[in-house]
C-alpha cells in the first residue's frame, strides 16, 4: 500500500512537471518579454509617430513588379501606406495605392480598383491596430489575448498569441522562443473586391534599433493571391506628420 502511494505521488509529480512544462508562462509573461525584446515600455511609449520607407516587389503570373513604399503612423492609431507600383510591362503604367485611416474613418485611393471607403474587416482592423504596437497596451483597447502554445515556426520554436480586440477579427502572433522578437501574424480578412475572406501571413525579420526601439526591416505580406516583400530603407521616428495625411483628400 505504502508503496502504491509512493508510485501515484510520483505519478502526480511527473504530471505537474509535464504541465509546467508546456505551459510555463501566461499570455501576459510573454507580451512582457516581447516589449523587452524591442526595446522596453519606456522607450516605446516615447515614440508618438514613425515615417518609414522602402522598396516593394509583388509576385504575380505575369512577373514580378517593383516599386516603393511609405508608411506613416502616429499614436494612437492613424496610419497611411503608400505604394507605387512600375507596371509598364503590363501596359498599366504607375499603379498607386494610397490606404489612410485618420483615427475613425478610412479611405483607399487606388488608380488599380477603384477609390473607395474603408469599411468592413478592413476598417475595424486599422481601429484597433495601436501604435506602436497593439500588444503595448492591449487591455486599454478592450482586446483580449490567449496563450494558444508553443508551436513550430520554421525551424524554430515559437509563442502563438491569439489577440481578439473588441471588434474585428482576431489575429494569431508568433513570437520566437528564444529572442521573443514577433515573427508572424495570421489574420483572416472579409475583402469585399474579392468577395470573399483572404488569410493574410505577414512575415517580420531582420530587426534593427531605431532610438531605442527594434524595428523588422524585412517584411513579406502572403496571401493566396499573392506575395508581397517589403525591404525598409529608412526609418525616422517622432517627427511632425500633419494630421491631413491621414484623411480622404478634399
Amino acid at each position: 500500500m505504502r508503496r502504491c502511494t509512493l508510485v501515484m505521488a510520483m505519478v502526480a509529480a511527473v504530471t505537474v512537471c509535464r504541465a509546467e512544462i508546456a505551459y510555463p508562462q501566461t499570455a501576459d509573461d510573454v507580451v512582457a518579454k516581447y516589449l523587452a525584446a524591442i526595446g522596453g515600455r519606456t522607450a516605446l511609449a516615447k515614440v508618438t509617430s514613425r515615417v518609414t520607407m522602402g522598396t516593394i516587389s509583388a509576385s504575380t503570373p505575369g512577373g514580378e513588379l517593383t516599386g516603393s513604399i511609405e508608411v506613416y503612423n502616429k499614436t494612437p492609431n492613424k496610419s497611411r501606406t503608400l505604394v507605387k507600383i512600375d507596371a509598364s510591362q503590363f501596359g498599366l503604367g504607375q499603379i498607386v495605392q494610397d490606404q489612410r485611416f485618420d483615427g475613425t474613418t478610412g479611405y483607399a485611393i487606388d488608380s488599380l480598383n477603384g477609390n473607395r471607403e474603408i469599411t468592413g474587416d478592413q476598417l475595424e482592423i486599422a481601429r484597433s491596430t495601436t501604435f506602436p504596437s497593439p500588444l503595448l497596451n492591449y487591455k486599454d483597447a478592450g482586446a483580449t489575448l490567449e496563450l494558444v502554445g508553443r508551436e513550430k515556426d520554421g525551424d524554430r520554436d515559437a509563442y502563438v498569441l491569439r489577440l481578439t480586440p473588441k471588434t474585428g477579427p482576431s489575429a494569431r502572433m508568433f513570437l520566437d522562443a528564444e529572442t521573443y522578437l514577433l515573427t508572424k501574424t495570421i489574420i483572416t480578412v472579409n475583402v469585399p473586391q474579392i468577395g470573399g475572406n483572404v488569410e493574410q501571413t505577414v512575415l517580420m525579420s531582420d530587426y534593427r534599433a531605431v532610438d531605442d526601439v527594434k524595428v523588422a526591416y524585412q517584411v513579406k505580406s502572403v496571401n493566396q493571391f499573392q506575395t508581397l516583400s517589403i525591404t525598409v530603407t529608412k526609418v525616422e521616428q517622432n517627427t511632425a506628420i500633419d494630421e491631413k495625411m491621414f484623411s480622404k483628400p478634399e
